[in-house]
């Protein structure tokens, strides 16, 4: 790999690793732009039904923003907050496998995913407070939202550092592992949202998040529940269950 930004499909699933380890992964202009060209590419590609996004290299899956571009004033948290913001939005499930110390603007593009994986031995900060910036209020939101707010104020007012194992705990990683096993974990969590059935998934995803921002809308819940119930996913699913098979999934 000798792009900073490293993406790749294979079969459903796609992988999007920050490739710059001699500054810890650190995000600058550049590389958020090849990000969201990245994301969007995404968003018309009926193949891949899952993300990987993770880091290259040993102690850190992203510093946040770039600190040189940062004191030249080259880049702004509204533009990192424009990539969580797509991250977010994506209709497939996402899985951060953070290989890894994270800290300021990466901890928002991992809690931008669907799951977060960690490994033992790793750091998150968030010293947004300390050098004198405000988050913006949708990168705000989404802290409170899948955190609560008592660890939001914990991340955001008083720049706490956590273990892996506080994270764990704190709900922010699903998983929690070896740095020897990340890998094969994210795969096998990968390969399980791959395999099950697309419009079903993507329509329970919709449908949770829109639970976790205060309440579902019922007329498009309805929309997606017979979205599923008309497909030729469902029917299959009967059809393997029957006859005892793995099912082989459409998307259709």
């Amino acid at each position: 790999m000798s792009e900073t930004i490293h993406f790749e499909r294979t079969g459903h699933i796609a992988r999007l690793v920050l490739n710059n380890p001699a500054v810890h992964n650190a995000l600058g202009l550049a590389e958020l732009g090849a990000i969201r060209s990245h994301l969007a590419s995404l968003q018309g590609d009926s193949q891949v039904r899952v993300l990987v996004l993770t880091g290259w290299g040993e102690g850190t899956f992203c510093a946040g923003a770039s600190l040189k571009e940062l004191g030249q004033g080259n880049l702004s948290g509204e533009a990192f907050q424009e990539v969580s913001d797509q991250l977010a939005s994506l209709p497939i499930p996402t899985i951060c496998a953070l290989n890894g110390d994270v800290f300021g603007g990466g901890v928002e593009m991992a809690l931008s995913c669907d799951f977060r994986i960690g490994v033992s031995g790793m750091r998150l900060r968030v010293p947004a407070a300390r050098i004198g910036l405000c988050y913006p209020a949708s990168g705000i939101a989404r802290f409170v939202e899948r955190l609560g707010v008592s660890a939001a104020k914990r991340l955001l007012l008083a720049a706490e550092s956590f273990s892996g194992e506080e994270l764990l705990h704190l709900g922010f990683l699903d998983h929690l592992v070896l740095p020897s096993q990340l890998d094969r974990s994210a795969e096998e969590l990968a390969s399980r949202l791959a395999a099950s059935a697309p419009l079903s998934v993507q329509a329970m995803k919709a449908l949770i998040q829109q639970a976790a921002r205060g309440g579902i809308d019922p007329a498009d819940a309805e929309r997606l529940v017979q979205r599923c119930l008309n497909s030729d996913d469902i029917r299959e699913g009967f059809a393997a269950q029957r006859e005892k098979r793995e099912p082989r999934f459409s998307g259709h």
